[in-house]
């Protein structure tokens, strides 16, 4: 009887213990992926506290923006952290022009940091969803004739147009972009 709850114990053990390791395995391959020649870290934007933006939004004017909470700014920053401990080789961040976009890139430490309309946010129709993603896919394509690895920093609906993944703030999706101009999802990094 002794052996028998011992054999159910440590199978129940073994049950509750395979995700947290399999969970783990699951980071060092993403990581993996990120160091990888021909990937790229597409990346949501830090925590910005809210949805949208104000109805008053103009592009250049903070103020009129969702932005970076200071827990963002210091996600951000842990981020960019976590890639240098990781050995990720960063060559450009290219960012959103909007300001929670720009001020995460900016956080990460890396340089040097570029503008790109194609990840600007299209929600609530203040942009062109299939435009940009297109535009992106092309961007994407001059950076790996030109063997650089980047940093894309954009926003939630971009990132889904784009791989069908529903990125938390300051999530990480490891991408390539496949010769037939398929986006493939090569893992993914949650920075908690």
């Amino acid at each position: 009887m002794r052996i028998v709850r011992r054999t159910i114990l440590a199978a129940g053990l073994a049950m509750l213990l395979a995700p947290m390791l399999s969970g783990a395995a699951a980071a060092q391959d993403a990581w993996g992926a990120a160091r990888a020649e021909g990937t790229h870290i597409l990346m949501r934007h830090a925590i910005a506290p809210g949805t949208g933006d104000p109805s008053n939004f103009t592009l250049g004017d903070c103020k009129t923006q969702r932005n970076l909470s200071a827990g963002g700014r210091a996600q951000a920053a842990r981020i960019g952290e976590e890639l240098k401990d990781n050995a990720v080789p960063i060559d450009v961040v290219l960012t959103s022009q909007w300001c929670r976009a720009r001020d995460t890139a900016d956080q990460l430490r890396y340089r040097p940091v570029e503008d790109e309309p194609a990840l600007n946010s299209f929600f609530a129709g203040r942009g062109d969803r299939k435009a940009q993603t297109a535009a992106l896919k092309q961007r994407i394509t001059a950076l790996d004739m030109a063997g650089q690895k980047a940093v894309l920093v954009s926003h939630q609906v971009n990132i889904t147009a784009l791989t069908g993944v529903y990125p938390s703030s300051g999530e990480i999706v490891v991408i390539r972009l496949g010769d037939d101009g398929k986006v493939s999802v090569e893992g993914r990094i949650r920075t908690e």
